[in-house]
């Protein structure tokens, strides 16, 4: 937490400002925000972003996916692509994630395009999940209309069965996508509606940043 005077009273900032200017770019910043918000709790809650895409109407679409990783290249998140996201993705590539980390009082948006990943990077992260989410990713039709809650308890056994003492394989429709950024921003919570905000935006000479008021 960062104090400084302004015209009498204390000015409080919560987090190390630090990272805006040690580190190289808004993806390193959000990893290390994002392993700051673990350490202080946020588990699950830490790779929780709010992911908007465009559907067919040319409107935003919202819902949360997790952000377990990310380098350089971008944020990595997976997901059925016959789903309604995927299908959104598969039409336009653009979109944004946003994310929220309570106990350090920081925001960071990114806007970009998101690409499909490979099957390797598809296949590597899918052995890592649990078999029971490994099953359950064949049993869904994600976004389809759903018959009864029974048909998929049901159809969730009947792969259980067929896959008994064998590994699961990845399905075919499951895959990740890789949010190329292109526009990021970073907020963190200050005193009197004081926030910090810095926009971060991607040029061919690497990235140019500017503080914004907030």
């Amino acid at each position: 937490m960062n104090k400084g005077p302004i015209k009498g009273f204390t000015f409080v900032i919560f987090g190390n400002m630090d990272l805006i200017d040690n580190l190289p770019d808004p993806i390193a910043i959000f990893i290390a925000e994002q392993r700051r918000a673990k350490e202080a709790g946020e588990h699950w809650e830490a790779c929780a972003g709010a992911l908007a895409t465009v559907n067919e109407a040319g409107a935003p679409t919202v819902r949360f996916v997790l952000v377990k990783s990310a380098d350089e290249r971008g944020l990595r998140f997976f997901t059925n692509r016959e789903s309604e996201k995927g299908k959104h993705l598969a039409r336009d590539r653009r979109a944004a994630i946003a994310f929220h980390f309570t106990t350090t009082g920081v925001q960071l948006r990114f806007e970009g395009e998101a690409f499909p990943l490979s099957d390797e990077e598809n296949d590597a992260y899918f052995r890592e999940r649990p078999r029971e989410s490994q099953i359950g990713a064949w049993a869904s039709k994600q976004s389809q209309i759903l018959e009864s809650w029974e048909a998929l308890i049901q159809q969730y056994h009947e792969f259980s069965r067929h896959f008994e003492g064998k590994e699961v394989g990845r399905p075919p429709q499951w895959g990740g996508y890789r949010l190329e950024v292109k526009r990021a921003e970073y907020w963190l919570e200050g005193m009197y509606r004081l926030h910090k905000r810095v926009r971060f935006e991607r040029t061919p000479d690497g990235w140019v940043k500017n503080w914004l008021y907030p």
